[in-house]
C-alpha cells in the first residue's frame, strides 16, 4: 500500500480541490479583493476623498463579479462595454439626484431594462448589473454633478484594476478551470471511496451516520460531474476529446455509485435498494456482514484501499510496478476465475471493484493520455483493448437547440415586470421610512429576484436576506465601535468581508448577506454617516424591499412553486423516458444513437427539478408532509436516473465489446416502464389523459427463451434486467406520491 502514500502538500491540494471544485470560489474572492485593493492603491496617492475611495471600491467589486463569460475574449469585450455603461449610469445618477420624482421614475425604468437584459445571455446580464449597481453607488455616496470628474476617474481606475486582476494576476482560462474541475472530481471520487470504506467497517450504532456520508459523497461527485459537463465545450478544443472525457466521467460516477450499493447489500441482512442511497434520512438496513475480524471484510478493506490508491496517486508518482500490481489485481476480479471463494454478495462487491478500477483506468487515459503497458496482466490488457475500442467509436454530434418561450411566458420578461413593480412599491415605501436611504429597499427587492424562478424561491431568498442582514447589523455595530476613525483598518476589514462574502456565496446566501451588511456598516463609518439608527433603518428597508419583492412575485404574473416543480418534473420524466427507450433499443440491436447527450440532458433536467424543490424542502416550511413528499419524489427520480444512466452506459459498450450481444427481447420488456413514465408525465402536464400506471409480472419473467432448452439470458442481460427491474419499481413508486392512479395487476 506504499503506492497510496502521498506527500502532505498533495493531500492538502486534493482537500482544497474537493472543497472548492475548480477553485471557482477562491478565484472569485481573490479577484474581487485584489481589484478593490488595487483601485484603492491607485486612488489614494492622489489624495481623493473617502467618498471617491468608496465609490471606486464598490465599482471594482461590481466590475469583477458581474462578468460571467467563460471565454477570455468575451470577458474582455464585456468589460470594455461595461465602462461606458457605468459612466453613463453614474452621470444620470448624479444629475437626477436632486430630482426625486424624475430620479425615481428613471430608476424604475433602468431596473426593468437591467433585468430584461438577461435574455441576451451573460453579456446582457453583466451590463444590466453594472448599470444598476453603479447607479446605486451614486446614490450611496450621494454624488452630485460637481463630483462627476472624480467619479469618472474612480470608475475608470476600478475597471482597469478589474481587468488587471482578471487577465494578469488571477487569470482563469476555460482550459485551466476544466483541469482543476477534473482534479476535484478525482479528489471527490477518492473521498467517496473512503466513505465506502467507513461503511464497510461501521457497526450498528454508526451505520446511519456513515450511510449519510456516502449519500453526501455521491451527491458531491455528481455535482462535480455536472460542472465538468457544463464547461467541456469551452475548455476542450477537440469535440471528440470532450465527449471522451464526458463518457469517462460518467463511467466513473456510475461505477462508484454501483460499488456503494453492492457494498450496502453485502453488509445488509435485508434487501437494500438504490433508493436507500438517494433518500436523505432513510434508515440503513440491518447489518449482516461483520464490521471487523472477518476474512471477507479484511479482503474488501484491502481492495478498497487499493482502488483509492489508483484514484489519488498523481501521474508523476504513477510510475513503477506497485500501482500496476494493484490495478492488475483489481481488474482481475472482472473475470470469474479470479474471484475467491466467498459469499455471492462479497463476490458481487469484488466484481464492482473490478468495474470501478476499469472506470478509473479509462478516466486516467482520457485525462492524462496513454499509460505504461509494460506490466499489464491479461485482464488489464483486455480492459485496455475494450477502452481503446470505445474511444475509437466516440464521435461528436451537434446539439439541437430547443425552442424558447416568447412574450410574457419568457422568464426574463416576466421577471423584469415583477421586479419593476416590486421596486416601485419599494421606492414608495422606502421614501416613507427615509428620504435619504430609500434605495436600500430597492436593492433588497432587486436582490431577491436574482437567480430565482418561482414565488417559493423568492420567499426563501427574502427570508435569508433578512436573517443575514439582521446578524450583519449586530456585527456592524460592534465593528464600528472598534474601528473608530481608523480609515485604513476599516478598508482592510472591508477587504476581508468582501472575500468572505464571495467565497461563501455559493454555499450560503445568509452568510453572504451577513458579510455584506457588516461591510456596509464599515463603509458608513468611513463616510461618517454611521449611527445605530442607520443600521436599524437598513433592517427596516431590507424587510420592506424583500416584502415588496415577494408581493410582486405572488401577485404579478406569478409562477407558483408547485406549477414550476410540476413543469420541471414533466421535463425530467420526458428525458428519463428518452434515455431509457434509446438505451434499450440499442441493447435490442438498433443502430447506435447519441446516448451521452441524452444522459446529460437527463442530468440537467433532474438538477433543475432538484433546485426548484428547495423551497418545499427548506427547514422553515410549515408543510412537513409536503416537504417529506418532495424529498421522496426527488430521491425516487434520482434512483430512476441512476438506473437509466447505467442502461445507457451498458448500451454504449455494445458496438465495441464482443462479449456483449444484443437481445431483441429487451425492447418488449421495457414497454410497460416507458408507458408508465409517459402516463405520469401526461397526468402532471394537465392533459385529459385517464391512463393508469400499470403493474404486472417482473421484467425478467417477460424474457422467455426463443428456443426451448436455451438459457433465458446471460450475465450481461441479467445486469440490464436488474436495472430495468429497479427502474420499473421506482417509476411505479413515483406514481403514488404524485397521486397518479395505479391499476391493479391482472390475475
Amino acid at each position: 500500500m506504499r503506492a497510496g502514500r502521498r506527500p502532505g502538500r498533495t493531500r492538502l491540494r486534493d482537500r482544497v480541490a474537493a472543497s472548492d471544485p475548480g477553485l471557482l470560489r477562491l478565484i472569485a474572492g481573490l479577484r474581487t479583493v485584489g481589484a478593490i485593493a488595487l483601485t484603492l492603491a491607485v486612488l489614494a496617492p492622489f489624495g481623493v476623498g473617502v467618498a471617491l475611495l468608496v465609490a471606486g471600491a464598490m465599482t471594482a467589486m461590481t466590475a469583477t463579479f458581474a462578468i460571467k463569460d467563460k471565454q477570455r475574449r468575451a470577458q474582455a469585450a464585456t468589460l470594455a462595454l461595461g465602462l461606458p455603461v457605468a459612466l453613463v449610469s453614474v452621470t444620470l445618477g448624479a444629475v437626477l439626484s436632486a430630482r426625486n420624482v424624475v430620479g425615481g421614475v428613471f430608476f424604475v425604468v433602468l431596473i426593468f431594462f437591467a433585468v430584461y437584459g438577461r435574455r441576451f445571455g451573460d453579456r446582457g446580464t453583466a451590463l444590466g448589473l453594472i448599470c444598476f449597481q453603479v447607479y446605486f453607488v451614486s446614490l450611496f455616496v450621494e454624488a452630485s454633478v460637481a463630483d462627476l470628474p472624480g467619479l469618472y476617474a474612480a470608475i475608470t481606475a476600478a475597471f482597469a484594476a478589474g481587468a488587471l486582476m482578471r487577465f494578469g494576476f488571477v487569470p482563469a482560462t476555460p482550459t485551466g478551470v476544466l483541469r482543476r474541475l477534473r482534479q476535484a472530481f478525482r479528489a471527490r471520487l477518492a473521498q467517496l471511496i473512503e466513505a465506502q470504506m467507513h461503511l464497510l467497517e461501521a457497526d450498528a450504532d454508526d451505520i446511519d451516520a456513515v450511510l449519510e456520508e456516502v449519500r453526501d459523497g455521491n451527491a458531491r461527485l455528481h455535482e462535480t460531474a455536472l460542472m465538468i459537463q457544463s464547461r467541456l465545450e469551452e475548455g476542450t478544443r477537440d469535440p471528440a476529446a470532450a465527449r471522451l472525457v464526458q463518457r469517462r466521467i460518467a463511467d466513473a460516477e456510475i461505477a462508484a455509485e454501483r460499488l456503494g450499493l453492492l457494498l450496502l447489500r453485502a453488509r445488509s441482512a435485508e434487501r437494500a435498494d438504490t433508493l436507500t442511497l438517494h433518500l436523505p434520512g432513510a434508515p440503513a438496513p440491518s447489518i449482516a456482514l461483520p464490521a471487523a475480524g472477518d476474512e471477507a471484510t479484511a479482503l474488501l478493506r484491502r481492495e478498497f484501499g487499493a482502488l483509492r490508491a489508483l484514484v489519488v496517486v498523481p501521474p508523476t508518482q504513477a510510475r513503477g510496478t506497485a500501482l500496476s500490481q494493484l490495478r492488475n489485481r483489481l481488474l482481475g476480479y472482472r473475470d470469474e476465475e479470479n474471484l475467491p471463494v466467498a459469499l455471492p454478495a462479497v463476490q458481487d462487491v469484488l466484481r464492482g471493484l473490478g468495474e470501478a478500477a476499469r472506470a478509473v483506468m479509462g478516466l486516467r487515459i482520457a485525462l492524462e493520455g496513454p499509460q505504461d503497458e509494460s506490466d499489464d496482466s491479461p485482464s488489464t490488457a483486455r480492459s485496455r483493448e475494450e477502452l481503446d475500442a470505445e474511444d475509437a467509436a466516440i464521435d461528436a454530434e451537434a446539439d439541437t437547440p430547443e425552442d424558447e418561450p416568447t412574450g410574457l411566458r419568457r422568464p426574463t420578461t416576466r421577471a423584469a415586470i415583477q421586479v419593476t413593480i416590486g421596486s416601485s412599491l419599494a421606492i414608495v415605501g422606502g421614501e416613507m421610512l427615509s428620504a435619504q436611504r430609500w434605495y436600500w429597499a430597492v436593492m433588497a427587492c432587486w436582490i431577491v429576484f436574482l437567480n430565482t424562478a418561482s414565488t417559493g424561491e423568492i420567499l426563501v431568498k427574502g427570508y435569508r436576506r433578512v436573517l443575514g442582514t439582521l446578524f450583519g447589523v449586530v456585527a456592524g455595530i460592534v465593528l464600528a465601535g472598534l474601528v473608530g476613525n481608523r480609515a485604513w483598518l476599516a478598508f482592510a476589514l472591508v477587504l476581508v468581508f468582501v472575500f468572505a462574502a464571495f467565497y461563501t456565496a455559493p454555499l450560503s446566501y445568509t452568510l453572504m448577506s451577513f458579510f455584506v451588511t457588516a461591510m456596509l456598516g464599515l463603509l458608513y463609518t468611513l463616510l461618517h454617516t454611521y449611527s445605530l439608527d442607520v443600521l436599524l433603518l437598513r433592517i427596516e428597508e431590507t424587510v420592506l424591499g424583500a416584502a415588496c419583492g415577494i408581493l410582486a412575485a405572488a401577485v404579478v404574473l406569478p409562477v407558483r412553486t408547485d406549477r414550476r416543480t410540476d413543469e420541471l418534473l414533466v421535463t425530467a420524466l420526458e428525458r428519463l423516458g428518452e434515455v431509457t427507450e434509446a438505451a434499450v433499443d440499442q441493447l435490442s440491436g438498433d443502430p447506435a444513437t447519441d446516448l451521452l447527450d441524452r444522459a446529460r440532458d437527463l442530468d440537467q433536467a433532474l438538477g433543475d427539478f432538484r433546485a426548484a424543490t428547495r423551497p418545499l424542502t427548506h427547514p422553515i416550511t410549515p408543510l412537513r408532509t409536503r416537504r417529506d413528499t418532495a424529498r421522496y419524489v426527488v430521491a425516487l427520480l434520482e434512483t430512476c436516473a441512476y438506473h437509466a444512466r447505467a442502461l445507457a452506459a451498458t448500451a454504449e459498450l455494445l458496438p465495441t465489446h464482443p462479449s456483449i450481444a444484443a437481445d431483441p427481447r429487451l425492447r418488449g420488456a421495457v414497454q410497460r416502464t416507458v408507458r408508465n413514465i409517459e402516463t405520469i408525465a401526461a397526468r402532471l402536464d394537465g392533459g385529459s389523459s385517464r391512463a393508469e400506471v400499470e403493474t404486472g409480472p417482473s421484467i425478467a419473467s417477460l424474457l422467455r427463451p426463443e428456443v426451448s432448452g436455451t438459457p433465458r439470458y446471460g450475465r450481461v442481460t441479467g445486469r440490464v434486467l436488474r436495472h430495468l427491474e429497479r427502474l420499473d419499481e421506482a417509476v411505479v413508486g413515483l406514481a403514488r406520491p404524485l397521486r397518479v392512479p395505479v391499476a391493479a395487476p391482472e390475475r
